[in-house]
């Protein structure tokens, strides 16, 4: 279960709600459903409406028939806010135990895995919620709506479990202690906060993870999971009468709650003074964050001061981009609120290369930030910003799972119309609104980067309690909800039948047409060049050619170039990218544009090159990173300069430090072109347009290369343990790495694919997720991975976990006692089965997006396939027998071929183990 801890509620998260502008609209009409006895309905707006239940209990339904899936997201409003002294980290923590199962529902993961549904739970400030993303259909809809029925009153929340799964959730804080950032905003909210829990981190403290009592847990879960303080959204394609009369009997049924919700009075006093932390850790990046405190996310001024740091921190065309990043001082600027139900904080950061000065970073980035407010925004600069939001607004409303889990933070605040009520404001807001918020909050007496220090005079500034939620919503009027799709069949048959494919020129194209919610389309770009002979020793200036794509082509500037990609609606980059119907010829041009015609600005060279190093620099102690260097230098048996060659950090570093901006106009000059390659277009388009377009901007330009396809060969390799040392890491990392030769016609594939799913592919209900993360609590992350081509018979097995670094070895004796428990007693036919069912719905879900379609089309294009491949596969999958499956195992998962790299902190493990033997008798 991930962590959505509160430093990733940056703006584009949380303040979503908060972007786009234009006319209001009339509400869409919503149906008008049989309402069973106590239930009645409340608002509905933009495609959503809300139904009440007598016992307190809310349900949104959001029907879209455009896709083939459905979401259930349950968001309880309780987060870290709620914790009380000693119990920090607490709601996070009981996230975990509330998929350890019922009396009715005793193996939950086990449920989701057989069912192929993708799942989760966050927690944050405010609340915690709970989703299911899975192929539409009656039965798994009525089967999570009674799950999460059951699991709010009837969790077993045992002593057993919080033994195993509180050592997970440690890892999981020490995975953190790992992340110079995740340390940083840490710091950073216990020291802006007195007393105020949003000081504390969602996270919480170590001590209070390892020490809380299993009857504090109990009484928070009876407190807070009842359905008076629960709001339960249902997205997608469904039956919306079905649904409100299986959740009326589900959660319509439950009593009325007795006790009242406990009321909360803390209020952070006004800051006195700047303050300043620092943290002196091992680590290989600096960086510099300032954070001024802001009123709640429901006060206008919240929003105001989020477009004010919008235009700061904007890449590339902020303000503290071109101060700071242009000229060399810091590599990388970032922005994001910590924000919600109460006042929080606004964040802005800067990322330095290690060993250059701070002080100047800190120094500049604290008098632009303060200054703002004498320097206005420009026209140019707030229509930057809403055409910005409109298009992350507009891309939400497009995708029922996103705008699903999205809302929940907006529950969190009051009312989930806030979403679009929010919009609103910004969209109307004036650039006085925004200067005049930062003047009140943008102040020396209201930052925390610095020390505390005395004066007669302070310039503080007062935080507005929130407003009413009648006066914030008292301006709103709802719009009509955005188009919907059609009701789309993602069969292979089906993909097949309704794509076309051309060749033009020497690209093969597959066009797939639709109707699609939002008119989204989806295009993905492949071209192939070179050799092995012409390719030799390339490989950096290959990818620094493509980095340099996007900062400039010889018609327009780099931010010229982000402003029409925002123009057109475009996410993504020139190879993968999605835009919307009317844009989309548009679109095509432009990126043949910026293809052939690439910018190369020096400046921008040398701006990218810095990143690069520092990026790299940054990895340098890394566990994993280490771990994985370690393994593909120990399997490479290419020549240096291969394309295929494994490199080591030094290495690259020194690559990126050589290239020249001659190197990258010449790679370009000798081989970019469209002599061969595929194009994918996938959503609501014309394709005889969109041919017509294609056929005039790449059909007649030539690489000067030409190509022929390098494949990796298989070679034995000799089984290696290696131990590399990471100082100063709270958390390590095992890798396990074997070769296969083997392609994927060969027999034995599907079996594989089954295999890696039961062994540690199938997320937490596998053979190693089960031990060593559910019954020993080792790790907080273990999973397998297959990789086996078309055409290469240098396929791969995997195995990865982290732990903390005391806890590696019993890590790698707890896989290697199940590798042999397996190989010894082989899979039984109900694991056969539950992977059957889990892949089969995977792989359905994963064709109705979009993008994995034009994705798909583009590989099987390269290898002459069609999407026919794919149920072929299929087929062989349900075709398997147990004996084929545990013969292949046997034959294929060798576990003493394996070659296994553990990265951690060695003093820290040495230590460990000397304390273990002392207790010995």
């Amino acid at each position: 279960m991930s962590l959505l801890r509160p430093a990733s509620l940056a703006r584009c998260l949380l303040p979503l709600f908060l972007t786009v502008g234009g006319a209001h609209a009339l509400a869409q009409t919503p149906p008008v459903l049989p309402l069973p006895a106590g239930v009645s309905q409340g608002p509905s707006a933009e495609g959503i409406t809300e139904y009440r239940f007598s016992n307190g209990f809310k349900l949104l339904l959001m029907p879209d028939a455009s896709k083939p899936t459905a979401t259930v997201n349950m968001t309880y409003m309780v987060g870290s806010r709620q914790e009380n002294y000693g119990e920090t980290g607490m709601a996070h923590l009981l996230e975990h135990l509330m998929f350890k199962g019922t009396p009715q529902h005793g193996a939950i993961p086990q449920e989701f895995s057989k069912r192929g549904m993708s799942f989760n739970g966050s927690t944050s400030l405010d609340r915690t919620n709970y989703y299911e993303f899975f192929p539409a259909g009656d039965e798994n809809l009525q089967w999570a709506i009674v799950m999460e029925a059951d699991r709010m009153l009837n969790s077993f929340i045992a002593q057993k479990d919080l033994d195993s799964e509180m050592t997970v959730v440690r890892n999981e804080f020490e995975s953190g202690e790992n992340s110079p950032g995740s340390v940083m905003v840490k710091r950073m909210q216990s020291i802006a906060f007195d007393w105020h829990n949003y000081g504390n981190s969602t996270i919480g403290n170590r001590s209070d993870i390892e020490h809380v009592k299993i009857e504090n847990l109990q009484a928070f879960y009876r407190t807070y999971y009842q359905p008076d303080n629960a709001v339960l959204l249902v997205a997608g394609k469904f039956d919306p009468a079905k649904v409100l009369a299986w959740v009326d009997r589900s959660f319509g049924k439950m009593p009325k709650p007795a006790r009242a919700l406990p009321t909360f009075w803390t209020v952070e006093p006004t800051q006195d003074g700047e303050r300043q932390f620092t943290i002196r850790r091992s680590g290989d990046v600096q960086l510099v964050y300032v954070g001024y405190k802001i009123p709640s996310g429901i006060h206008i001024d919240s929003d105001a001061v989020g477009v004010a740091a919008d235009i700061l921190a904007d890449t590339p065309n902020g303000r503290l981009h071109k101060l700071l990043v242009e000229t060399g001082k810091a590599s990388a600027i970032m922005q994001f609120q910590l924000s919600g139900y109460a006042p929080g904080l606004q964040i802005i950061g800067a990322v330095v290369k290690k060993g250059e000065p701070l002080e100047p970073v800190r120094k500049a980035l604290t008098d632009a930030i303060e200054s703002f407010a004498t320097t206005p925004p420009t026209d140019a600069e707030m229509a930057r910003v809403r055409v910005s939001n409109a298009n992350g607004y507009e891309r939400l409303l497009s995708d029922h799972q996103r705008i699903g889990i999205s809302l929940s933070n907006v529950l969190a605040l009051g009312d989930w119309r806030l979403l679009f009520a929010g919009r609103d404001q910004v969209d109307a807001m004036s650039a006085e609104q925004v200067a005049g918020a930062a003047a009140k909050y943008f102040r020396r007496d209201n930052r925390t980067v610095g020390l505390f220090i005395p004066e007669d005079q302070p310039q503080r500034s007062e935080i507005p309690v929130a407003p009413s939620l009648e006066s914030a919503l008292q301006s709103y009027r709802p719009r009509a909800a955005i188009a919907t799709g059609e009701a789309f069949d993602t069969s292979p048959a089906n993909l097949d039948l309704r794509t076309t494919q051309l060749r033009v020129g020497g690209l093969k194209l597959a066009l797939l047409p639709k109707k699609t919610r939002g008119q989204t389309v989806s295009v993905r770009i492949k071209l192939d060049w070179g050799d092995e002979k012409t390719l030799f020793g390339k490989k950096t200036i290959a990818a620094m050619t493509d980095e340099m794509l996007s900062r400039g082509s010889m018609s327009m500037t780099r931010e010229q170039l982000a402003d029409e990609f925002a123009r057109l609606k475009i996410a993504g980059g020139v190879y993968n990218f999605q835009t919307t119907r009317g844009n989309l010829d548009a679109a095509l041009k432009l990126m043949a544009d910026v293809l052939q015609h690439p910018r190369f600005e020096p400046a921008e060279f040398e701006q990218l090159r810095k990143q690069l190093l520092v990026s790299l620099e940054s990895s340098r102690n890394d566990p994993t990173e280490r771990a994985s260097e370690a393994l593909s230098l120990h399997f490479d048996h290419y020549p240096p300069g291969d394309w295929r060659a494994a490199r080591t950090l030094d290495q690259r570093i020194a690559a990126v430090q050589a290239l020249t901006l001659d190197d990258v106009k010449n790679f370009h000059r000798d081989f970019f072109g469209a002599s061969t390659g595929e194009v994918a277009i996938v959503g609501d388009f014309d394709p005889d347009t969109a041919a017509r377009v294609i056929q005039q901007t790449l059909a007649g330009w030539k690489s000067a290369a030409p190509y022929q396809r390098m494949l990796q060969d298989y070679a034995e390799v000799a089984p290696t343990r290696q131990f590399i040392n990471t100082p100063d890491k709270e958390n390590g990392t095992y890798l396990a790495k074997l070769g296969l030769d083997i392609r994927d016609e060969d027999v034995d594939y599907p079996a594989l694919v089954v295999a890696n799913y039961l062994i540690g592919g199938a997320s937490m209900k596998s053979r190693l997720a089960d031990r060593v993360r559910q019954r020993e609590g080792l790790s907080y992350s273990i999973g397998t991975s297959l990789s086996v081509g078309a055409l290469s018979n240098a396929g791969q097995f995997g195995i990865g976990a982290i732990a903390a670094p005391q806890n590696l070895d019993k890590v790698d004796a707890a896989i290697r006692e199940e590798l042999q428990r397996l190989i010894t007693e082989g899979f039984t036919s109900e694991e056969l089965d539950r992977a059957k069912s889990g892949i089969r719905q995977q792989r359905e879900q994963s064709r109705a997006q979009d993008d994995t379609i034009s994705n798909g089309w583009v590989n099987l294009l390269d290898l002459d396939r069609t999407y026919a491949w794919a149920a072929q596969l299929d087929d062989r999958i349900a075709a398997l027998t147990l004996d084929q499956l545990n013969d292949t195992l046997r034959k294929r998962i060798v576990p003493a071929k394996m070659s296994v790299a553990i990265a951690r902190d060695e003093e820290k493990a040495g230590k460990a183990e000397k304390a273990e033997k002392a207790k010995q008798p």
